[in-house]
C-alpha cells in the first residue's frame, strides 16, 4: 500500500478489513486517544472525553461495515464517507480539547497527524472504490 492509499493490487491481496492499513491505522489513533484522553478532567468524562473517544473509535467501525457492503459500491462508499466524516469530527473534539488545556500542542499535533493521514488514505479508498468492490470469488 502506498502512503496515499492502497494500491489496486493490495486491495485485491487484502482478504479481510483487518488487512487494510487503513483500519490497523484507525485502531491505533483510538488506542493514543483512548490514552491521551485519560487525563482529562472528571466533569468531561460524560461530554468530551466521551465523544472524541467515540468518534475515534466509529472511524474503524464503519470501515469495517464499508468492508462488508463492498459487494455495492454506493453503500460502500456511503461508509467510507462516515468514516470520514467520524476522523473530521475527532479533530474538531482535538481542537477543543487543546483548547481547553487538556492536550499540549506536541500531543495535539500528533494526534491531528494520525487523523488527516488516515482521511487521506479514506479519502483514496473513495476515489479507487471499484478496486474494492463487486463480486468476490
Amino acid at each position: 500500500m502506498s502512503e496515499d492509499g492502497p494500491s489496486k493490487r493490495q486491495a485485491d491481496y487484502a482478504a479481510s478489513f483487518r488487512d487494510l492499513r487503513v483500519y490497523q491505522a484507525s485502531l491505533e489513533l483510538s488506542l493514543a486517544i483512548f490514552e491521551a484522553s485519560r487525563s482529562f478532567p472528571k466533569e468531561e468524562r460524560f461530554s468530551l472525553t466521551d465523544q472524541i473517544r467515540r468518534s475515534s473509535r466509529a472511524v474503524a467501525a464503519n470501515l469495517t461495515e464499508a468492508w462488508a457492503k463492498r459487494r455495492y459500491p454506493a453503500a460502500f462508499i456511503s461508509k467510507l464517507s462516515d468514516s470520514l466524516g467520524e476522523i473530521f469530527e475527532t479533530q474538531s473534539w482535538l481542537d477543543q480539547a487543546r483548547q481547553a488545556g487538556y492536550l499540549d500542542d506536541s500531543t495535539h499535533q500528533s494526534l491531528d497527524s494520525k487523523c488527516a493521514h488516515i482521511g487521506s488514505m479514506l479519502r483514496a479508498m473513495e476515489h479507487k472504490a471499484d478496486s474494492f468492490c463487486g463480486p468476490r470469488s
